[in-house]
């Protein structure tokens, strides 16, 4: 056999793993309740798990180590920030939102708390966030099928339009059928096969180079190199602070605001089995997730002293992560390593089809159609994800369109229109609807015009105002515009206190 069908075979594994869970979760689902949160029994391993495989996309294995190849690690801000805001997020998030999903009328989805929450009886809420997680997760979710094409073209010569279908056709099969069940199962696989990549790939390039201490006689000796070569472009790149101004330090770190308000991640908290469950979640989690980044970032830092001393070119700093693997392993292990990065692909593109598919059928659909038997339900939340794939598939098949540059707008727009509200509604019993509702679209509007000013994004990412600004006028619109007081309102928020 060919390396390139050693390759193949272990990505054609790989795939049938993925549809053997996906059709096990099919089997379990019956209602609504478990297509969308297979009906709140999710262990904290599976919960953890998938929650940081379906936030770590392809960045984490080709985007990330690119970065710290290309930089140094000033770099790496961006994975202690978002390190940072996964430990918050499970730390005060979690368990408070588990209890007062609950507590609040049984709410599936984060459109469904924020109108319960409340006792919104305009509905305004839970359509104006409905509809800003439709369109913000199908270009999200095209962006993921366009590195899916890109993926199988950059890797195995195939076309474009093949690699992209195919990814998003064994995507689509397992989530369709399997629902939240199947996507948070096969994220558990996903999750561990980047784990293990992750771990082995800087390991055996440090044993190949002779030890720890040549390895980083190897980087200093291509930063020197580099230094002479370039006098006016000066790199340190084992410097976590040399390279970068303390906005652009803060800027970076900041990804972990975005946490507070990502749907596709803060709904694993809502079908925990309990609140409690919460803090074996964070442990694992947070473990999990300091392995994999230190994992990318060596594999970005090492990669620097291997190419430097086996004077080898590296082309693109994005594929040092896939070179390594190529060079170190053998094809079917590399072909492995290969699955990893669908892996962290194809876990995310799932986990955002549900969300699209609930923001559908419970938070749209269900404002205005009439009322649907268990079994209606679920075809409809599948007809759901079918459509959400369709038009993003359409807005993929031109891999030149720029998707994936909506991937940070996205994160940012989520996070500064959701996160705030999200913690104020947890934590502050005198947010009030309309307070929420001016936030969160302030936070949007903020987010959408300063990633769109040059001037303004070189500054500073745009999560950063756009967070601060849905607070501040969430906070001042709940005090200014007093609601009467709902009893039934303070009695959810003192039952949710009372747990924790």
């Amino acid at each position: 056999m060919t390396e390139q069908s050693f390759q193949l075979v272990a990505i054609g594994l790989y795939f049938l793993t993925m549809l053997g869970i996906g059709y096990y979760a099919y089997r379990q689902t019956t209602d609504l309740d478990d297509y969308m949160l297979a009906g709140r029994k999710l262990s904290p391993g599976v919960a953890a798990l998938s929650a940081g495989a379906s936030d770590m996309s392809g960045w984490l294995l080709m985007g990330l180590p690119g970065a710290i190849y290309a930089s140094g690690l000033v770099e790496a801000w961006i994975a202690i920030g978002l390190t940072i805001g996964a430990y918050l997020n499970w730390r005060f998030v979690a368990p408070r939102l588990r209890s007062y999903t609950e507590v609040s009328n049984n709410s599936i989805t984060v459109p469904s708390f924020m109108e319960n929450r409340f006792k919104d009886k305009t509905r305004l809420l839970r359509i104006a966030s409905g509809v800003i997680i439709l369109v913000f997760f199908t270009f999200y979710v095209s962006s993921g099928m366009v590195a899916g094409g890109v993926f199988f073209e950059a890797s195995f010569n195939t076309p474009y339009l093949f690699g992209m279908l195919l990814v998003s056709g064994i995507t689509l099969t397992y989530t369709l059928f399997g629902g939240f069940l199947g996507a948070s199962l096969t994220d558990v696989v996903q999750g561990l096969l980047m784990l293990a990549a992750l771990i082995i790939v800087p390991v055996l390039t440090v044993i190949g180079m002779g030890g720890l201490g040549e390895t980083i006689d190897a980087i200093h000796a291509a930063d020197a190199a580099h230094n002479l070569a370039n006098p006016g472009d000066e790199l340190h790149r084992t410097s976590l602070l040399f390279g970068g101004s303390l906005l652009a330090i803060i800027s970076a770190a900041s990804w972990g605001l975005g946490y507070f308000g990502q749907p596709h991640i803060i709904v694993r908290f809502m079908a925990l089995r309990s609140s409690a469950d919460a803090k074996a979640g964070r442990r694992i989690g947070i473990g999990w997730m300091i392995l994999v980044a230190s994992g990318a970032v060596f594999t970005g830092l090492i990669g620097v002293g291997y190419f430097h001393t086996s004077n080898e070119v590296l082309d693109n700093p994005e594929t040092v992560f896939l070179l390594l693997s190529q060079i170190l392993f053998h094809p079917l292990v590399a072909g492995l390593v290969l699955a990893a990065v669908l892996a962290a692909i194809m876990s995310t593109v799932s986990s955002q089809l549900i969300v699209c598919s609930s923001a559908l059928v419970e938070d749209l659909y269900k404002i205005f159609g009439k009322d649907l038997t268990a079994l209606q339900q679920v075809r409809l939340g599948r007809l759901g994800v079918l459509t959400v794939a369709v038009i993003a598939a359409l807005l993929a098949i031109d891999p030149r369109s720029n998707i994936l540059g909506l991937v940070a707008f996205a994160w940012a727009g989520f996070g500064a229109a959701f996160g705030p509200i999200i913690l104020l509604s947890l934590f502050w019993r005198k947010l009030t609807a309309m307070g929420a509702l001016a936030g969160m679209i302030t936070g949007a509007v903020v987010v959408g015009i300063w990633g769109n000013i040059a001037s303004l994004q070189a500054l500073m990412y745009e999560i950063v105002p756009g967070f601060l600004a849905c607070t501040v006028v969430a906070i001042v619109v709940s005090l200014l515009i007093k609601t009467p007081h709902d009893e039934e309102i303070q009695a959810e928020f003192d039952t949710m206190e009372s747990q924790h």
